[in-house]
């Protein structure tokens, strides 16, 4: 009997993976090239929207922390992202492209998943069945979706513009990372005097942002993590020297010195033709983004392979819907997974597409759910979108604050997060162990 999985995402494709892995054929429904949503271009699954960084590898990270347990899970992704890396310092970049590809030739290829290049207007009657359709899921099958699990929530999520390398003023510009983590040229440094800043930071702060005509909400949420640097740097002028602009860990070698400010330009293919501007999320319109951003020394003439954009993201009420094994509450053959459970971020979606994947296998078995210990990263998510925090339910991304603290106390926060990541792992594997050969 098979399993159908909706969507061929990040979620969809760790999903599909983990099933088929399992022996069990999977149906695998992708809507694409038949219909697109307003933010995917290609074919290809697991397609990359807003950055081609998948965040930090060190382990010791909580980045790193979600990947190193991915990997021991059997992620079907990050062997590929290991492939069509590009650098980026201390953190796992690809070329997103030829990661888009390379996924979909791996689920392709396999023999146990079929492929349906179809859009799903209706959530299945009957069978098991993982929905991976992310938060920009069509309206019909959104309609489907929301009305079983009692509304949705919204938030709106912003891209950062891709500039052309070769249009770049490289005088101004050098090649560093930040403290010298990994290879010298991962990133390249737009610095910036204080006089350039804070020109650059009037105009930004008054430039014409574009409408969102096709949102309908009157107080729109922008969740943090993707917050346009617009919007940032409103909170005050030296917001974005303290964020996404902070020039800690660099120093500019035409000065000698540590810049007021600085942009990083995170290569964003295996060539290096395009470069990805890192922390600039946008909703600013074309001309303002061209005119605002010029004002960057190593801009002035940039030449723009995508400008900023911004998009509704739409995400379950999950505590209210889902179990930490992302089954609904009420129809337990039915499994959700990526964005749309409320978890936030690239690695996050498709950790949730493992999950919920081996869940759906062991529904088809007749096995309790597995849920990993919430001292373990994906643990931890897992136990977020089933209870939520403390306040209104938000996407959530990996993060060190939603694990149970050490039994000791730890006051280095190098040394607390290295002890909380060998914790985490140490807990994985004893749960592998145990499972063996009955994990799904």
């Amino acid at each position: 009997m098979s399993i159908r999985v909706i969507g061929a995402g990040l979620a969809g494709c760790e999903a599909a993976w983990q099933i088929a892995q399992a022996g069990i054929q999977v149906e695998l429904y992708e809507m694409k090239p038949l219909r697109y949503s307003p933010a995917h271009k290609s074919e290809s699954f697991a397609e990359l929207v807003c950055s081609n960084s998948l965040k930090a590898e060190r382990q010791a990270s909580a980045a790193g922390l979600l990947k190193e347990e991915m990997r021991r899970l059997g992620s079907a992704l990050l062997p590929c992202a290991d492939a069509c890396r590009v650098p980026a310092g201390g953190a796992l970049a690809v070329d997103r492209g030829a990661f888009s590809q390379a996924v979909t030739q791996k689920i392709e290829s396999h023999p146990m998943i079929r492929i349906h290049r179809e859009e799903q207007l209706e959530l299945p009657a009957d069978g098991i069945t993982v929905v991976a359709t992310g938060p920009l899921t069509s309206d019909a099958l959104a309609e489907k979706i929301f009305g079983l699990c009692g509304g949705s929530l919204s938030f709106f999520d912003a891209a950062a513009p891709i500039v052309m390398a070769e249009s770049l003023t490289m005088d101004r510009i050098f090649a560093a990372s930040r403290y010298g983590r990994g290879e010298a040229d991962a990133y390249l440094n737009c610095p910036m005097n204080r006089e350039e800043y804070e020109n650059f930071y009037a105009e930004l702060v008054t430039a014409q942002r574009a409408p969102i005509h096709e949102f309908d909400a009157a107080d729109p949420k922008v969740y943090e993590g993707c917050m346009p640097v617009e919007v940032l740097a409103g909170r005050g002028p030296d917001t974005l020297r303290f964020g996404p602009m902070k020039p800690v860990g660099l120093r500019d070698p035409a000065t000698g010195h540590r810049p007021w400010a600085v942009l990083q330009l995170r290569r964003e293919n295996e060539s290096g033709t395009m470069y990805n501007l890192v922390g600039f999320q946008t909703n600013l319109k074309f001309p303002e983004q061209k005119r605002v951003f010029g004002m960057i020394p190593g801009l002035e003439h940039a030449e723009y392979a995508r400008f900023g954009v911004m998009h509704r993201n739409t995400f379950l009420n999950s505590p209210q819907v889902l179990t930490s094994g992302f089954a609904v509450r009420s129809h337990p053959d039915l499994f959700f997974a990526g964005q749309v459970t409320g978890v936030e971020g690239y690695m996050e979606s498709a950790a949730s597409g493992i999950m919920a994947g081996i869940n759906a296998v062991r529904r088809q078995r007749g096995k309790n759910p597995l849920t990993l210990p919430e001292t373990t990263m994906i643990g931890a998510l897992s136990r977020y979108v089933e209870s939520g925090g403390a306040g209104p339910f938000q996407p959530m991304g990996a993060n060190f604050g939603i694990i149970p603290p050490l039994s000791e106390r730890i006051r280095d926060k190098r040394e607390r997060y290295a002890a909380l990541a060998e914790r985490a792992l140490c807990d994985l594997d004893r749960v592998l162990s145990e499972e063996q050969e009955t994990f799904i």
